[in-house]
């Protein structure tokens, strides 16, 4: 039996002695090159007992590591005690390639590095055959994972669904029509698209084969008079089969993608990304194709929202920051009343708040409720086996969000409990004005998203800190928490590809940790407008509505720009969700929302 990580590295060692394979290549990853992912590719988890969503696992006769970046470090630490796995520490966004420059430089004899060719994209694997050189045979053509992994997960078999049209952000047919005009543009006689929220947008589907986000497995291949879905076709029902069919779309069993592409007939240009698309599927190709590498059409229309999803995107936050108010009032009273709350708690009551608006779905990520020292850990998760109490005094950091038929949500916000101490209410001002600076700044259209970057750690680095993390994540309508191609990462690479465009929503989250004492981050969701009064800038727009507490605050620390911007989001905030609040909540709301200076 394979019940520990030892023993699974046990055995997974014998599996590669017995193919002649001197490192294994585990990354985190699906056929669609997904970050979250169904449990029959999280082997990189079962393997190693880390349960972060991000890193890659590299394993050979007398090593182990997994790479991580800095969210993941203290977690990373304490889940790998014992499993004979070392972790090591890496750059954000370089968990694929860093453990293969390792291996480089520790390695100059002749050896095989074996990875599964259907969870690795195209991309990544000529960056390997970089670094490794002649030297370095790869062993990509089976899964070493089907040797040792003796229950793995069936794949997810759930139904599919029209994305209802009176909230979809776009027609089916024009959504394709717009697309096979971009192939035109670039002289492409096919498209084959495997990401997931790409696939969902075209087609205006949505499922839930993947936890917390609504896509399905799948894949598509475009062409001038064609349209084909890849599909387990036992998730589609007749009736949403035959409206495809209207719109020119036939399904096509989800297995038969490789058959497909090897009937390709030459000479045909197929556009597609690399580092979307696996080495696996590329292999798959005939001679005298020609490959158009791009960034997909897809990517940068799913990230433009129109005007009126930007409308139902409001309305989703005008539900979703009641059902935080709702909660967050409770929560405060419970405290008062000296109930014995924990972090579990938090997710169970803010998600049953959350499940009584209308055209609510999920939440869009696990709730990150984290007190004191746990707050710490980015993306911490409390468990029925370790959770806090949250009691005496401290910071509780909850990071959390839902997804509605109309939108998708992603907020955190800081709760004080008890007394706060000055360092603790100067943290949490820095990190507020880091929030201020980005959301008050205007940009040229155009300009790649990591660089704005600085302009929320300003104020940060001002005082000698930083944080490990990106600032901001592009956000999907109803698909995923973090979309791209847009993100606000000093760990990106500024390109054309993550230019900033308007109707885009990112999410602006600046950060500060103490790991084994307190972590703080404030994250509100914007949207691109356009500068009506500097043609060919951009602004953003607030969309996440919820108060920002106070009594977490040193006043002193603000100037008096960033105390208007404060009183002005306040009193939005109060207009807006009165309403959709009485009794208690309202007094709540009223309270939360003074003017900072008369608090």
């Amino acid at each position: 039996m394979n019940d520990t990580p030892a023993q699974r590295l046990k055995a997974l060692r014998e599996a590669m002695r017995e193919q002649a394979i001197d490192a294994w290549l585990l990354p985190s990853s699906d056929p669609h090159i997904s970050e979250y992912l169904p449990a029959h590719w999280q082997g990189r988890q079962w393997l190693s007992g880390f349960t972060g969503s991000v890193g890659t696992l590299l394993v050979s006769a007398d090593f182990a590591g997994l790479w991580v970046d800095s969210r993941y470090f203290v977690q990373a630490e304490q889940e790998l005690a014992g499993s004979g796995i070392t972790m090591m520490k890496v750059v954000q966004g370089q968990q694929v390639v860093a453990p293969v420059e390792w291996l480089a430089a520790q390695h100059d004899e002749p050896l095989t590095l074996g990875f599964d060719a259907a969870v690795v994209p195209l991309a990544a694997v000529r960056r390997f055959s970089e670094l490794l050189g002649e030297r370095v045979t790869l062993a990509t053509d089976s899964d070493l994972l089907d040797v040792v992994w003796h229950h793995r997960p069936a794949l997810p078999t759930a139904p599919v669904a029209a994305h209802d049209t009176a909230l979809a952000d776009g027609d089916r047919s024009d959504k394709l029509a717009a697309l096979r005009r971009a192939m035109s543009e670039q002289s492409a006689d096919a498209h084959l698209i495997s990401s997931l929220d790409d696939i969902a947008w075209l087609f205006n589907l949505r499922g839930s084969d993947v936890g917390y986000n609504p896509v399905f497995l799948a894949h598509a291949l475009i062409e001038p008079d064609s349209a084909r879905l890849f599909i387990d076709r036992r998730k589609v029902a007749p009736e949403l089969e035959t409206l495809l069919q209207t719109d020119g779309v036939t399904l096509d069993d989800y297995a038969a993608v490789g058959d497909a592409l090897a009937a390709l007939p030459a000479p045909r240009r197929l556009l597609l990304d690399p580092a979307r698309v696996t080495l696996a599927l590329t292999r798959r190709l005939p001679e005298g194709i020609t490959l158009i590498e791009n960034i997909q059409p897809t990517s940068l229309a799913k990230a433009c929202k129109p005007e009126a999803a930007i409308a139902h995107v409001r309305e989703a936050m005008k539900r979703d920051g009641a059902a935080l108010c709702r909660f967050l009032c409770r929560f405060e009273a419970a405290l008062a009343n000296g109930e014995t709350l924990t972090e579990l708690t938090v997710d169970e009551w803010l998600t049953a708040e959350r499940e009584k608006g209308e055209r609510f779905v999920s939440r869009s990520f696990s709730t990150i409720a984290g007190f004191n020292d746990n707050g710490a850990l980015p993306h911490y998760q409390a468990s029925r086996d370790a959770h806090a109490t949250i009691q005496g005094n401290g910071l509780l950091l909850i990071d959390s969000g839902g997804q509605y038929e109309d939108g998708t949500t992603d907020i955190t916000r800081m709760v004080p409990v008890g007394r706060l101490d000055d360092a603790q209410r100067r943290d949490c001002t820095l990190v507020l004005k880091g929030l201020i600076a980005l959301s008050r700044s205007r940009f040229p259209e155009g300009i790649e998203a990591p660089r704005l970057d600085a302009i929320a750690r300003a104020p940060l680095w001002q005082a000698g800190l930083d944080y490990g993390h990106g600032t901001g994540h592009g956000v999907g309508y109803y698909l995923n928490v973090h979309e791209g191609p847009q993100v606000i990462s000093n760990g990106a690479a500024p390109a054309p590809r993550n230019a900033m465009r308007a109707g885009m929503i990112t999410s602006i989250e600046p950060g500060q940790y103490r790991p084994g004492q307190w972590g703080v981050r404030i994250e509100n969701l914007v949207a691109n407008r356009t500068l009506a009064a500097h043609p060919g800038f951009l602004e953003f727009e607030t969309l996440t509505l919820c108060p920002i507490d106070t009594r977490c605050l040193e006043p002193a620390l603000l100037n008096a720009e960033e105390i208007d911007w404060l009183d002005a989001y306040h009193a939005r905030v109060r207009e807006t969700l009165a309403p959709q609040l009485d009794g208690e909540t309202r007094e709540w709301l009223e309270a939360r929302t003074r003017p900072l200076l008369s608090v």
